[in-house]
């Protein structure tokens, strides 16, 4: 027995966990993630869902517009048809092909006015599709070459990939239900499809027309539940490759809202640049009014300037200290007034003036500091 457990494989925890830095992505993405991959042309669409409904439309359009495409052929032919003895004149005279040229030319243009509705239709229907899939977002990063794309190991692992192979699976599962469909729509049709050397030409042509029309139809019907599907399968795949690892969650908080410990030297730095320019407005200050020892308050008012006292510094503690320490440096009067030093600190910032309720108690410590003065 304690030979066969020191024959035991070590193991590590390293190799079950998935790739990337930081572990497994067990984290949900974050906004910044999602935008910079949209950014980046990766989105969660169903190229099924988009072929679907674009082969529903079509086949629909045709059945609505039969008749236009019915005379459009049938004059195209009847025109080829009765052209053909002229053009084999000519050709035969001339023997420069100039004039099969000019009749093709034409047979080719006819033939595009006859198709283009329905090829503007599938490119409408597809643009429609994808644009509510995915949204309006224009960008060029997809088109910009990659030098990983010409490794050749990566594109083997590229075709050799679980999702290559999930692709051929349901590549087979779609063409086998595609057949599937198509064969039990014709199958349907099967004594029809016998008495074709019996009917006329026109009749014929369009018997097989609509047979072509309802078996396309049932099968974009197929294609479109295969697409549905793809789609929730298409969004579940992209969330789950958005997800992101506790530590790829951390450095995107550095990068976006910055280190904490730099933005705390920030922080301290402005602390300090705003503490220097307080400390250099108590020299204007009309008084201090003090705690006496815990707190000082620097009040100025200028009737010209402002509708009441503002507060120009306030402190606590040791900054208190330095307040009055330069306040009698420049001979400003210093007042102990308790509840009052304690109000104006707790509910008035710097900058602003003081709120109506005190009016009063600093009008009263104010009218005391210029009747000290005018003495």
């Amino acid at each position: 027995m304690a030979e066969w457990e020191n024959r035991r494989l070590p193991y590590r925890l390293q190799w079950f966990a998935k790739d990337g830095p930081g572990g497994e992505k067990t984290e949900e993405p974050t906004a910044k993630k999602l935008s910079d991959a949209r950014n980046d042309g990766k989105v969660s669409k169903s190229r099924e869902l988009g072929f679907a409904v674009d082969l529903i439309v079509l086949f629909l359009a045709l059945k609505v517009f039969i008749s236009f495409v019915y005379s459009g052929f049938y004059g195209v032919f009847s025109f080829v048809y009765s052209r053909i003895p002229e053009i084999a004149k000519a050709n035969a005279q001339e023997a420069n092909g100039q004039s099969v040229s000019t009749f093709l030319h034409v047979v080719m243009l006819e033939l595009l006015k006859i198709m283009l509705p329905f090829l503007l239709i599938g490119f409408a229907v597809c643009f429609l599709v994808n644009l509510l899939q995915v949204g309006w977002k224009v960008t060029t990063k997809p088109m910009q070459p990659k030098l990983d794309k010409f490794n050749p190991i990566n594109g083997f692992k590229r075709i050799f990939s679980k999702d290559s192979l999930f692709e051929l699976l349901k590549s087979i599962v779609k063409l086998c239900m595609i057949a599937y469909v198509a064969y039990s729509a014709v199958k349907t049709h099967a004594n029809e499809l016998f008495i074709l050397y019996d009917i006329p030409l026109i009749q014929a042509i369009l018997l097989c027309g609509q047979i072509i029309l309802d078996t396309g139809l049932k099968i974009g019907l197929v294609y479109l539940l295969l697409g549905v599907a793809d789609w929730f399968y298409q969004k579940h795949k992209f969330h789950e490759e958005m997800k992101m690892t506790k530590q790829e969650v951390k450095d995107e908080y550095k990068n976006t809202e910055g280190n904490p410990e730099i933005k705390g030297k920030q922080r301290q730095r402005m602390q300090e640049a705003s503490r220097r320019r307080m400390m250099q407005d108590v020299p204007k200050a009309d008084v201090i009014i003090t705690n006496p020892t815990h707190i000082s308050v620097a009040i100025k008012y200028d009737a010209a300037e402002t509708k009441a006292p503002v507060v120009l510094a306030k402190g606590e503690d040791h900054l208190a200290l330095k307040i009055r320490e330069v306040a009698k440096e420049n001979h400003v009067e210093i007042v102990e007034n308790k509840p009052l030093a304690r109000m104006l600190y707790t509910n008035v910032d710097i900058g602003q003036e003081i709120p109506p309720e005190l009016y009063q108690a600093v009008a009263e410590v104010l009218a005391m500091v210029y009747n000290l003065k005018n003495n």
